[in-house]
């Protein structure tokens, strides 16, 4: 018996998360939401399964909610961690989508991106980047693609993949099954076996971004010593959250001072 591939899909609130899960199974199975407020702040599973393979799609809340507060925005990244721990119980993650709607390259994309990418999964799995809301595109959808990847590269956001879709039935019909066609192909092609390992972490919460924020710190020959992110000023941490991670300076102190009691644990 085949055994079902993990993907984890985020990004951005409001570019459609939910409505690529639909569009992916084929039938309306996850919630989606018009006003600027998630449905959940938990990460939600949907099995897939097409072309004789099965998926596991964990979607997870967009991180730059405009309506939470500080709190809870650490709550989701918290979240985002236990999703990990958990899918290292299950074969680890194969792929991650990040779902972006046309339109700018962020900041706060750019935060989601390597939070994911580089932090959580240590720049280890594949990552292919899904530009939803195209559905008025002139021409081809992929032509937003060649009109906007070099600013991915400029900006550092580099991915193994893309797809240009929509994920709006409404009147474009075709290009609503063109885009499914797309989706899955695309998956299918990142999840193949062989293709790579699923990573499967092997990490507590908060662990791999501290060996990360060591390295920036104490430099890589004295990350894996005995020495603790906090014997200078707490400062430090809150800038290289600040500059690396793009966090606010508030949403920076309040998350070192989590890492610091994870790190000051038993």
């Amino acid at each position: 018996m085949a055994t079902s591939k993990n993907v984890v899909l985020f990004g951005q609130a409001g570019a459609g998360k939910s409505s690529l899960v639909n569009l992916m199974v084929g039938e309306n199975v996850a919630k989606t939401s018009s006003d600027m407020r998630s449905c959940t702040l938990q990460w939600q599973e949907h099995p897939i399964k097409f072309d004789g393979e099965s998926y596991s799609v964990f979607d997870t809340v967009g991180l730059e909610e405009p309506q939470l507060g500080i709190g809870h925005y650490l709550d989701i990244v918290e979240n985002s961690y236990k999703l990990i721990q958990y899918l290292e119980k299950r074969g680890g993650i194969d792929l991650l989508l990040f779902c972006m709607r046309a339109g700018r390259l962020t900041t706060t994309l750019q935060t989601n991106y390597r939070l994911f990418h580089e932090f959580l999964c240590d720049k280890k799995v594949p990552i292919v980047v899904v530009i939803t809301y195209l559905e008025n595109e002139a021409g081809e959808m992929d032509n937003w693609w060649k009109r906007n990847s070099d600013i991915f590269e400029e900006r550092e956001v580099r991915v193994n993949g893309h797809a240009c879709i929509t994920a709006i039935k409404g009147n474009y019909p075709k290009r609503y099954e063109e885009s499914r066609h797309t989706i899955r192909k695309l998956i299918k092609e990142f999840t193949v076996e062989g293709r790579k390992e699923a990573w499967e972490g092997g990490d507590n919460v908060f662990v791999s971004f501290i060996r990360k924020l060591k390295e920036l710190l104490v430099g890589k020959k004295n990350a894996g010593k005995k020495k603790s992110l906090f014997t200078g000023k707490k400062d430090v941490v809150v800038s290289c959250l600040t500059k690396r991670c793009g966090l606010s300076p508030d949403v920076a102190k309040q998350l070192a001072d989590r890492i610091k009691n994870d790190e000051e644990a038993p």
